[in-house]
């Protein structure tokens, strides 16, 4: 039998230790979120509908992001053991330059709307890090305002080859002057996808002062103060704004885009030219062919053609075909640093997170960008770590198994 007897306080008082009660309503929310799905879900407490639903949605059913998001769930890791991975090296070589972590941030729209701070944020968490930050050509900050927000760090551009193409020269030249290393000329957006979750909320650049917004301002009024405070939400690549997302990537975007415009584009800019948007393989030799510096894996994250491919899947295909030949990227559905793991293993040289890094600038501006990348960095420590790996150069393919959920009836076109 257990003997018993009466406590000692010395030993009650040794267990009741208390943490310091954090009175920063910021710090203190976002030290609870351990996850990017915890920092999505404060995000959508803090976040306007319309603007959350803009980060967060995609296109028509939007089954391409959830494809994406299931098939790195749908993976099998396979550790080795008596491997002692003590210190892990998270840092790459990418597209001549260092990345302290084997992502970055990739570009994205509108993203002030999301939270006020918005690329200036991303910009500057990104260069704290070590990682490189993308700018959309849809940001709403300038090219200048992101140099100078991340100064000493790596920017990359995001083009979209417009109708009138003098635009897009001319913001290819603002790129190349402010020292921006790489630019991504951007495949996949001849005309807008149908994002329904926007058109539902009548979204449009600038927000429109609706009933519906002042009953969703009501319980958010930090956001619209933080709105109204601040400098006007603009693009500021571009002159004209109003209108829906839809009517304003339909007049930017010109269905004509073609190799002669690729090879102007890579006449004015002097870095890397890496293509984004690339879903097959045939079109990533072509493009290898053509001597592009990478590519990216990307359905847009789901926003364009919904049903497209999953390019986690895609990976290791054209990884096999073209990966000796050009830097290959993937972005898309990545919601957990052992995505990231997963994707170099099987051969991808980079990530790009979009949705994970507007999660934690909704969530908490800054810090919370501070936030995502850190739980990231965390995550992809600690399954290096366990698979018993030290460096991303380790990683091979034989760590990472792709469980099958969905199986073409016939040979699909992945080449």
């Amino acid at each position: 039998m257990v003997t018993r007897q009466f406590p000692k306080p010395a030993e009650i008082f040794e267990l009741l230790k208390f943490k310091k009660p954090e009175l920063n309503p910021r710090k203190r929310r976002l030290a609870k979120a351990l996850t990017i799905d915890d920092l999505r879900l404060i995000a959508k407490r803090r976040t306007p509908t319309a603007a959350f639903d803009y980060a967060d949605g995609a296109a028509e059913g939007e089954l391409s992001i959830i494809r994406a998001r299931q098939a790195f769930q749908d993976i099998e890791f396979h550790p080795d053991v008596l491997r002692p991975a003590i210190d892990v090296d998270t840092s790459t070589q990418i597209l001549g330059g260092r990345s302290a972590l084997p992502f970055g941030i990739a570009p994205t729209g509108f993203t002030r709307l999301m939270q006020t701070e918005g690329e200036v944020a991303g910009a500057g968490a990104a260069g704290a890090a070590g990682i490189p930050f993308t700018l959309s050509t849809l940001g709403t900050t300038s090219i200048e305002d992101v140099k100078a927000a991340n100064p000493d760090g790596r920017n990359w551009f995001q083009l979209y080859v417009m109708r009138n193409r003098e635009t897009s020269y001319e913001l290819t030249r603002r790129a190349a002057a402010a020292g921006y290393d790489t630019l991504f000329f951007t495949v996949d957006t001849p005309v807008a996808g149908a994002r329904l979750r926007d058109k539902r909320n009548g979204f449009s650049i600038p927000p429109q002062i609706t009933l519906r917004t002042i009953v969703d301002a009501a319980i958010r009024p930090w956001w619209w103060i933080d709105f109204i405070t601040t400098p006007k939400l603009e693009f500021a690549s571009l002159s004209s704004t109003g209108g829906t997302v839809g009517q304003l990537l339909d007049s930017a975007m010109d269905p004509t885009i073609s190799y002669e415009d690729l090879e102007v584009i890579r006449g004015i800019f002097p870095g890397k030219i890496v293509v984004k948007g690339v879903q097959n393989v045939a079109d990533a030799q072509r493009l290898v062919d053509h001597g592009v510096d990478g590519i990216v894996l990307s359905n847009h994250g789901g926003r364009q053609l919904d049903r497209a491919p999953v390019p986690f899947h895609l990976l290791p295909t054209v990884v096999r075909e073209v990966g000796r030949d050009t830097t290959i990227m993937v972005d898309t559905g990545i919601m957990n640093g052992a995505d990231i793991v997963a994707s170099v293993a099987l051969g991808a040289d980079f990530a790009l997170i979009g949705r994970a890094y507007l999660y934690g600038l909704m969530a908490g501006g800054r810090p919370g960008v501070d936030r995502t990348i850190a739980i990231l960095r965390d995550e992809i420590e600690r399954t290096m770590k366990l698979l018993g790996v030290s460096s991303l150069a380790e990683l091979e393919p034989r760590h990472v198994t792709q469980l099958v959920r969905l199986v073409r009836l016939a040979p699909g076109p992945l080449g």
